[in-house]
């Protein structure tokens, strides 16, 4: 090789040298930045939903109980499914004969006291409601009507202006054909923000009760054997009913088992519910409703021993 040669080879093997001595010091390439985390949705009231799903975003976080009664669900069952406030009053009064002798109804019909005056003037009754709900707590109680899509939230509006009934301060929400008293105003500040009470609901019943807490047994009721429990629904639907009680819960048996030696306060559990089962895992007891009225009366009064609280 010649010098010149030599030379040249000398210098380019400086360059790359120099280049891969640059390269290895130069500071990393930062990280590319994380993404900003999304804000979680605010719980929104969708009519889809199952009725006790359906309420949640307008139960106040405060409230420690809500019963639920889905009209449109009943009307359904005694074979009325088109039954309208436009019925003959005739017709109207057959169907909610039957209904107390025959349905789980958790709540009465809040409109029922003054359907006369709302079918008169008004155009409306009792009948044209989906569903209902009542909850209360150490806030104050409240409830909410669902009504039938396509009624004319105007002339609802003009009765809760008249003070009609129950009707009286109540706020309409025309957008989605409800009537509110008391609700929650923002779905953070409601039940459908608790993860641990939105799992209690959304299978279709004929009525739900949900309560935050559980039910203190009567003296002589031996709880030692049971777990903390925090929520707790009843779902009646049919011939059936559902406690839930919150997923993997090993004390599922003992808290079936006490239902067979619960004591009486005139109306025995076992007058309303038999033939129990229960599955751990999921955290559901089940009964036959054999009288969904005595049913509805015995969850109404929280006799429910499958909720007893632990000792």
């Amino acid at each position: 090789m010649s010098p010149k040669t030599s030379r040249i080879a000398a210098g380019v093997a400086a360059v790359l040298l120099l280049t891969s001595l640059a390269a290895c010091t130069e500071d990393p390439p930062a990280p590319a930045p994380a993404p900003a985390p999304s804000a979680t949705a605010v719980p929104e009231f969708d009519v889809r939903d199952e009725a006790a799903a359906a309420v949640l975003p307008l139960v106040p976080a405060a409230a420690t109980s809500l019963s639920v009664t889905d009209l449109e669900r009943v009307r359904l069952q005694l074979g009325v499914a088109d039954l309208t406030g436009q019925a003959p009053p005739a017709e109207r009064a057959r169907f909610w004969a039957r209904a107390e002798r025959q349905a789980p109804l958790l709540t009465p019909g809040l409109l029922r006291p003054v359907e006369e005056r709302l079918a008169r003037d008004y155009g409306f009754t009792q009948d044209d409601v989906r569903w209902e709900a009542r909850f209360d707590g150490p806030d104050g109680a409240g409830w909410v009507l669902s009504f039938r899509l396509g009624i004319d939230m105007a002339v609802v509006q003009r009765a809760v202006r008249d003070r009609v009934g129950i009707l009286a301060g109540a706020e309409v929400r025309a957008e989605d054909s409800l009537v509110v008293s008391g609700a929650a105003d923002d779905g953070n500040g409601s039940w459908a923000a608790d993860p641990a009470l939105a799992a209690l609901v959304g299978s279709p019943a004929d009525a739900t009760y949900v309560e935050r807490g559980c039910v203190e047994a009567p003296a002589g009721v031996d709880t030692a054997g049971l777990d903390e429990l925090e929520a707790w629904s009843m779902a009646l639907q049919g011939g059936l009913a559902t406690a839930r009680l919150g997923e993997l819960r090993s004390d599922a048996f003992a808290r079936l088992r006490l239902g067979e030696t619960w004591p009486a306060r005139g109306t025995a559990f076992t007058d309303g519910f038999r033939d129990g089962v229960a599955d751990p895992s999921t955290g559901r007891v089940g009964y036959r409703l054999i009288d969904p009225v005595v049913g509805a009366s015995l969850v109404r009064d929280r006799v429910a021993p499958f909720a007893a609280c632990a000792d």
